[in-house]
């Protein structure tokens, strides 16, 4: 097995064994999955919306993957101020490899959360339409947890203290996920505010989540999975390139 399978498994392991980790990270998806998709539900319904729980789910899923996809990065800090980082800096691999290993490991460990929220909505009610488009969800699943991992991989690599990324990440990722399209439909809105939603990456994650499991087909597909595949790539060059610059 090369580099990036030992780090990849590396980053499973850790999230495997950390028990608490993995129920703390369900707590925020959970609750306002029953806040908002019960409590919003029947106002949504009243105004001829049809099913919120159905429109709101996708986005919750994409909640999931956010929060633990960007908060990966605060591991780089960690092993930083514990000598961790500077041991696997020096082994005799390139640190682009390191970098790939890391972010491909976190990305999947955010993709099993946003997978165990997605088990919740189905029980809390939500259904699939058509199974068959199941892998193209993951898809789009994945990609938001390769986004936001890089994106985490690039501010940890930048940040020596914890302090210094937990402000960044809330002035960061709330507004993110917030002014997206996860809790509320982009159409109706005010045009300042729609341009807002329209420039957020996440948008296009949800769309693309919302769109498979809701069994939508054609373009719009497409062109979701070109931004987010796209945006995905660059950061995760700019997270390797901040990366290749740590000195320890």
């Amino acid at each position: 097995m090369g580099a990036i399978g030992i780090l990849w498994l590396r980053q499973i392991r850790r999230y495997l064994r950390s028990r608490a980790r993995m129920v703390g990270s369900l707590g925020q998806p959970v609750l306002f999955l029953l806040a908002f998709g019960f409590g919003f539900g029947p106002v949504f319904a009243r105004a001829g919306e049809g099913d919120y729980l159905a429109f709101v789910a996708p986005g919750i899923i994409a909640m999931g993957i956010l929060f633990t996809a960007t908060f990966s990065g605060i591991e780089i800090i960690w092993d930083r101020q514990f000598g961790f980082l500077r041991e696997t800096l020096v082994a005799p691999v390139p640190r682009l490899t390191i970098v790939l290993g890391r972010t491909l490991g976190a990305a999947t460990v955010a993709l099993i959360q946003g997978c165990i929220v997605f088990a919740i909505t189905l029980i809390a009610g939500f259904r699939v339409r058509e199974l068959t488009l199941l892998p193209v969800a993951l898809l789009f699943m994945f990609l938001i947890a390769l986004l936001f991992t890089a994106i985490g991989t690039a501010v940890g690599s930048v940040l020596r203290d914890m302090q210094g990324f937990q402000l960044i990440m809330n002035f960061l990722v709330l507004p993110l996920f917030f002014f997206s399209n996860a809790l509320f439909p982009e159409a109706g809105l005010p045009a300042p505010l729609r341009l807002v939603v329209r420039l957020n990456p996440l948008t296009y994650g949800i769309a693309g989540v919302r769109g498979a499991l809701g069994a939508a087909h054609g373009l719009a597909l497409l062109a979701d999975f070109a931004v987010l595949g796209t945006l995905a790539l660059l950061v995760l060059g700019i997270a390797a390139f901040l990366f290749s610059r740590i000195e320890v």
